[in-house]
């Protein structure tokens, strides 16, 4: 993979049947490489397309008295055979016609990944070479537009383990990933090797498309004209003719008037113990788009999504251009920043939980847009993104995008304040794509809108950049004065009225998840106002309200609850026939409602987000908001009822698949103390990777380390491979923002921050207890920071990070 070698999980035989790794830029699709070597995912058009798996693969062929070809794939994964999902001509119940599967391949494979890095380790007894492919897509901290590139790189390298020379030639095949059935598709040479391109139609300028395949290795021979007859099976049985045929030195070379797909040959002499790599460069280029998505505030037509590369680049052939010039220089930066983010001391659990969930920033779950801004789904479902938006209750869990791309986590708060708020301080926590006023046809979400002035905060401490944050300052005031005249009438310090969250459903009386992020959100915007140099009195007595009540009414002697309330509250009442979002009333639902009130409630439940603003706080630099003590003893709580190592006996009518039989996880809520509703809280008996990561980070902050860890390993164990994609921890739709919450363990462990406006690191006491060492990202650079000796230090690897002076906590 890297010169420093991996030290991380390897997934071998039996294992890779569930990896699928995207390779690609920020906002720019997918191509996902698979545990066996083979390519899928295809997912070039600005949305999901997780079925689209055009034939498309890698090949070599060993010349001599004992010539022989294989693909570079190892053996294909049982669930592949049968696979029920769409595939050319019926998929499975079609004989899986249309796929490579039955043409001869490697007999062992094993994957392993050092984000962005995936490494294939492929043999084959018959072979004089073992083969290594090394995928990999460029991903810069602080730059954005070189990790947006819509390119990935595949790199063979064969060791010829023989004692004596081989002649061998390597081949990439593909079928028009581009072509649509719509307009006309070709094949054609570029430098050392081919485009694949479909031509835009009248009036649907989102069908045109350039894929482009090539190496710079010498020798590299073109074919662009695959034989033409497309009657059952003629195409690829003329393919692997030419595959076999480049043993004898028969290498196509046609340039006909192609259009199904291209081929590149590379002949390769290795002598003994010599080995040699084949780098290949992928790229594509899909100017527009048919991608629009939600409610807008203005009548007129806001057109269609165009991305980020197209602005940057006139076309594709400039793209790879670029791609080629830059090669040495991007992989150089990428491979510079993944050994400093795996050199860390940091126990390899937490390692792994933070770099298996990167590859999120990768996929098709964001977008980036044609002026830069980052636009964002839930996750992925297979041919559509899952819930629009850039969801701002759920992107409250994701913290990666927030350290290692300040400037694009910048915007987004941008997007929500002005383009996501109305002049009343209403929050849309939904904006529409392309990125344009809303038309605020929802309710607000209190805990997205809550969070969002938190963060404002966080991107304010990141980026030391105080004039940036006075201009969103007013708008951030609004939204909060919204809060309290909406939810907090009657100025308690708590949210009383019923309030929409991330359980998509809405809370009716205080209780600690909500206070918890209210408090925060006063506490962010105390600190705000006195650098707008205005008065912070009403957030501080509003804040000492609420800490008071919280703490006295909520905190049940082991943990933060929920006082259901629905009576004497300005909101109406639900009827029966009521509908509201994800919450209706039948006759049968009503009565229910008439003996305990609201659905979905959790009242004396021990909720796993129970303080969740007490998290988002300290990870967003604004310290202790609540008892840390009561903090502690909540956490504690959750750990001891709503862990379960055994899922086999856990009954769950809501959404199994996250978590069932013997695989372990975190509920998102229990009852111990009894007082579970008829209707509970909805998905509250389901497990959901982004809270686990939130509870067990701030286990872990807070000094319970095995705790924590113990809820990571059961978040990975349940993604090995075998069952679940190690690299796409879903919860609604694969690859799924929630999940990047799993950054905030890197925090956790020495609980080193570094604030920009004041130029401090802050080192959390406890840390000064061992020595150690902690990626660090910043908007200036990024390096490794710990405590050697019991002494702070910062070692940067990219940029500078200034320290004035430390601070311990």
């Amino acid at each position: 993979m890297q010169d420093k070698g991996y030290a991380g999980k390897i997934y071998g035989n039996g294992l890779d049947a569930r990896i699928a790794y995207p390779l690609g830029g920020l906002g720019a699709g997918m191509i996902a490489l698979e545990g066996t070597g083979a390519l899928s995912h295809f997912s070039l058009r600005h949305k999901p397309d997780l079925r689209h798996k055009p034939m498309t693969f890698s090949a070599i062929t060993v010349r001599g008295d004992n010539a022989v070809a294989k693909v570079l794939e190892g053996p294909i994964p049982a669930r592949a055979i049968y696979d029920l999902r769409d595939g050319p001509h019926g998929g499975a119940a079609g004989g899986q016609n249309g796929r490579n599967y039955g043409l001869p391949r490697m007999a062992e494979s094993a994957f392993a990944a050092r984000f962005p890095f995936a490494e294939v380790r492929m043999s084959h007894p018959s072979l004089p070479v073992n083969v290594v492919l090394t995928g990999w897509s460029p991903f810069v901290p602080g730059n954005a537009d070189d990790s947006s590139l819509p390119a990935a790189a595949l790199e063979y390298r064969f060791h010829n383990v023989t004692d004596r020379p081989v002649e061998l030639v390597y081949s990439f095949h593909a079928r028009n990933v581009m072509a649509c059935g719509e307009g006309e598709a070709s094949a054609s040479r570029i430098d050392g090797g081919f485009a694949l391109v479909q031509d835009g139609t009248p009036g649907r300028p989102w069908t045109e498309g350039r894929f482009c395949a090539a190496t710079d290795h010498p020798g590299a021979v073109t074919d662009t004209a695959w034989f033409r007859g497309d009657y059952w099976f003629d195409t690829l049985t003329m393919l692997w003719r030419n595959i076999e045929g480049a043993a004898a030195d028969r290498l196509p070379q046609g340039s006909g008037k192609g259009g199904k797909g291209a081929s590149l040959y590379v002949p390769l002499s290795l002598q003994p113990g010599e080995s040699v790599t084949v780098r290949l460069r992928l790229s594509w280029f899909v100017p527009a788009s048919g991608q629009r998505h939600g409610e807008f505030a203005d009548a007129a037509d806001p057109g269609y999504y165009k991305p980020w590369y197209a602005s940057a680049f006139a076309d594709g052939e400039t793209l790879d251009r670029y791609w080629r010039s830059e090669y040495d220089r991007l992989r150089s930066k990428t491979a510079a920043f993944s050994d400093c983010l795996h050199s860390s001391g940091l126990p390899g659990d937490i390692v792994e939980a933070v770099s298996a969930n990167l590859p999120i920033l990768k996929s098709p779950t964001m977008l980036r847009q044609y002026d830069g801004r980052v636009w964002a789904w839930e996750g992925c479902f297979d041919e559509e993104g899952s819930c629009y938006g850039t969801c701002t209750h759920v992107w409250n869990y994701a913290q990666a995008l927030a350290h290692l791309f300040p400037g694009l986590e910048r915007e987004i708060r941008r997007t929500e304040f002005t383009e996501g708020q109305d002049e009343a301080g209403h929050q849309s926590f939904r904006v529409p794509l392309p990125i344009a006023p809303s038309a605020h046809a929802e309710q607000a979400a209190a805990d997205g809108q809550l969070g969002g002035i938190m963060k404002l905060y966080r991107e304010w401490r990141i980026g030391g950049d105080t004039d940036w944050m006075l201009a969103l300052w007013p708008k951030a005031k609004a939204s909060l004065q919204y809060a309290i005249r909406t939810w907090d009438p009657r100025r308690t310090g708590v949210l009383e009225e019923p309030h929409h969250n991330t359980y998509d459903i809405e809370l009716w009386g205080p209780n600690g998840m909500s206070a918890s992020l209210y408090l925060g959100a006063l506490k962010a915007a105390a600190s705000m106002a006195e650098a707008a140099g205005e008065s912070a009195e009403e957030y501080e007595t509003l804040y000492a309200k609420g800490r008071l009540y919280a703490e006295s009414a909520l905190f049940n002697g082991e943990y933060f609850e929920q006082q259901v309330r629905w009576k004497g509250l300005n909101a109406e009442l639900p009827q029966v026939g009521h509908k509201a979002n994800n919450v209706d009333y039948s006759e049968e639902a009503y009565e229910i409602f008439l003996r305990e009130g609201p659905k979905y409630q959790y009242g004396a439940g021990c909720l796993a987000d129970g303080v969740i603003g007490c998290w988002l706080a300290a990870v967003c630099g604004l310290g202790d908001i609540l008892d840390p003590a009561k903090v502690a003893s909540h956490l504690l709580s959750v750990y001891r009822y709503n862990f379960k190592p055994d899922m086999s006996e856990h009954v769950n009518p809501q959404r199994p698949g996250f978590a069932l039989g013997q695989e372990g996880g975190l509920l998102i809520c229990t009852w111990p103390r009894g007082g579970e509703p008829t209707l509970p809280l909805q998905y509250s008996n389901e497990v959901w990777p982004g809270l686990e990561y939130q509870v067990a980070s701030h286990l872990i902050y807070l000094g319970y380390e095995e705790e924590g860890l113990s809820i990571v390993r059961a978040c990975r164990a349940r993604y090995d491979g075998r069952v679940r994609n190690p690299f796409s921890e879903y919860e609604c739709g694969e690859w799924y923002g929630r999940s990047l919450s799993s950054y905030a363990l890197l925090w956790a462990y020495g609980g080193i921050r570094y604030d920009a406006v004041d130029r401090t690191l802050y080192v959390r006491r406890a840390a000064a207890e061992r020595d150690f060492s902690n990626f660090i990202s910043t908007a200036s650079g990024y390096g490794t920071a710990g405590v050697k000796g019991g002494r702070p230090f910062v070692s940067c690897a990219a940029g500078d990070i200034a320290v004035d002076r430390v601070e311990w906590y």
